[in-house]
């Protein structure tokens, strides 16, 4: 009888996410008879050691900082290149006037939008890919992000605008043409708001689609790629469609020139993040969850419109953005509609005893499973 053995695991890039805690291991083939090393080896062996020294929080708030750093700067590199390449390039007989050139909005509106959602995609898993320091000051407000994560993290931004912004200095012919400044007649208080508006937009996108977990986080990055997408799309012609104050930094540094209205580049994407968040808040303190039910469970909101039962809820247990919760219903309807999308995975005790699942694990009377990992992986 082969003999295992439980080690502690982690997961490694080969293996598939979200592996079970502990797994047993086998020092023989369990066919052939011959032995062969252990399959889960210890962390210690199997892990870089080069940050090994440093406590654990230190070395990830290193590992955040390095990839928003990259991200940021793939973000921009891309988007400033084709910002600069379409503003450089001959006008074939077009009028200077942007306005009267609604393909080059269009151009600079999928530039951004575009490098936004492949690399906030590629980052998301390390550092949530915010790339955007008006996005880092909202999550810290609703807690989605620690205080001192988020500003070493907004100075990586910073400095990855300004090392994109070099880049394409470097590698494209020509002036520099990606700064953001104001156009078509546009007053420094007009385009304040401006900025202010399209930023709450995005941060407010992100807010929903990334920092609530649900079914559709895994694709996430999409919608808010769209988000700064229809942003650029309005802003563009009129304030030059920043919405990151690392975006119009990082240019007018490299340029060594600096708008006497640079700051509300600054003050206007900051405000928009403040609004957002304040609405954020406002509607999770009003328990949102409540109101349209059944979101992430299809077949749940058709079951309570039949039992016209879909306004008995009990309050979303959500402490924190970002963790995991978990429903709890006390109306019977609701309790069978929980029970009934479930599936069979977990059985649900909803009397006051603690029921058990497939699984072994302590049910405890509580409702079917709303986002957290899983859902992340869109495997909810």
């Amino acid at each position: 009888m082969e003999q295992a053995q439980l080690e502690p695991s982690v997961r490694l890039p080969w293996e598939k996410p979200n592996p079970p805690k502990r797994r047993p291991t086998f020092s023989k083939r369990p066919s052939m008879g011959t032995r062969m090393p252990s399959v889960a080896m210890s962390i210690e062996q199997r892990r870089v050691r080069l940050l090994n020294f440093l406590p654990l929080n230190v070395k990830n708030h290193i590992v955040a900082v390095a990839s928003e750093f990259a991200g940021t700067f793939m973000f921009l590199l891309f988007a400033f290149g084709g910002t600069n390449a379409v503003n450089t390039a001959p006008d074939e007989g077009q009028p200077q006037n942007l306005a009267a050139n609604p393909s080059k909005l269009m151009f600079i509106s999928l530039c951004f939008g575009m490098s936004l959602a492949v690399n906030a995609w590629v980052f998301f898993r390390i550092s949530g890919g915010l790339f955007n320091p008006a996005v880092t000051l909202g999550m810290m407000i609703i807690g989605a992000v620690g205080y001192l994560r988020g500003v070493l993290i907004v100075i990586s931004q910073i400095a990855g605008g300004i090392a994109a912004a070099a880049v394409i200095s470097g590698i494209q012919p020509g002036d520099l043409k990606i700064a953001t400044s104001l156009g078509g007649g546009t007053s420094v208080v007009q385009g304040l708001f401006t900025e202010m508006f399209l930023t709450a937009q995005l941060v407010f996108t992100i807010f929903m689609l990334a920092a609530e977990k649900h079914r559709a986080t895994f694709i996430a990055p999409i919608g808010i790629g769209l988000s700064l997408f229809i942003a650029e799309l309005m802003g563009v012609y009129f304030t030059g469609g920043s919405l990151n104050p690392a975006r119009s930094f990082g240019p007018d540094v490299i340029a060594g020139h600096f708008e006497s209205y640079h700051w509300i580049y600054w003050v206007g994407p900051i405000l928009g993040s403040l609004l957002a968040s304040a609405f954020y808040v406002t509607i999770k303190a009003l328990e949102y969850e409540t109101v349209n039910i059944g979101q992430d469970h299809p077949g749940e909101s058709d079951e309570l419109s039949r039992t016209g039962t879909n306004t008995t809820a009990n309050t979303v247990a959500n402490s924190k953005v970002g963790r995991d919760r978990t429903d709890t219903y006390e109306h019977p309807d609701l309790q069978r509609v929980a029970s009934s999308t479930a599936g069979p995975a977990v059985r649900i005790d909803t009397g006051e005893g603690q029921g058990t699942s497939e699984r072994g694990e302590k049910a405890g009377g509580r409702g079917p499973y709303f986002g957290g990992p899983d859902m992340e992986a869109g495997r909810g």
